[in-house]
């Protein structure tokens, strides 16, 4: 028989196992989602960049099915959304209306990566992005547009993105790189 130390030690060692695991859920986001996606937006913007909570109402309400939501046991902790478009450049002007969405627009613009504070740098943006994408391409658009500041012109490009330069967008009235990853 094994002591009871050995026995403590191994169902230790299981519990530090299964408390590492994690329930991930990745989905499309819903009208009971607005509060939860406005707490992240605000976590990840300053006020002059972040979309308010009726801008992210809208939004879900026009094309929840350009969200894409990542749940961690549970909680929302990371979003991506954009509208689709005929119009090639990310204007300023579609932050707030979401009805310039066209369902069979050719570009699919993506207008925040939002992912909470304690849960960065752990691959959780990049998996919605690379969903994004995915949809993107499985609805035969010409790809995906987005704008960035400088320091994140890097990261994007490790999806494929291009840097365009420096967006007309003065959104929160802050400089932007527009990039655009064409399929």
């Amino acid at each position: 028989m094994e002591s009871s130390e050995n026995i403590s030690g191994a169902v230790k060692k299981f519990n530090e196992i299964a408390a590492d695991r994690e329930t991930i859920i990745i989905r499309h986001a819903e009208m009971s989602d607005v509060e939860d996606l406005a707490a992240v937006e605000a976590a990840c913007f300053p006020a002059a960049e972040a979309a308010t909570a009726e801008e992210i109402r809208d939004r879900v309400q026009v094309y929840g099915d350009h969200f894409w939501i990542l749940e961690k046991d549970g909680k929302v902790i990371s979003f991506v959304d954009g509208f689709v478009t005929d119009i090639r450049d990310l204007t300023d002007e579609m932050y707030e209306k979401a009805s310039m969405h066209d369902a069979g627009g050719a570009w699919q613009m993506l207008f925040g990566v939002n992912t909470m504070p304690e849960a960065r740098k752990k691959g959780y943006a990049g998996q919605l992005i690379r969903r994004l994408i995915a949809q993107a391409r499985e609805e035969n658009r010409k790809g995906v547009v987005l704008t960035c500041k400088d320091r994140l012109v890097k990261y994007y490009s490790t999806f494929g993105f291009k840097d365009e330069g420096v967006s007309e967008s003065t959104h929160g009235n802050v400089v932007w790189h527009q990039m655009r990853l064409v399929f």
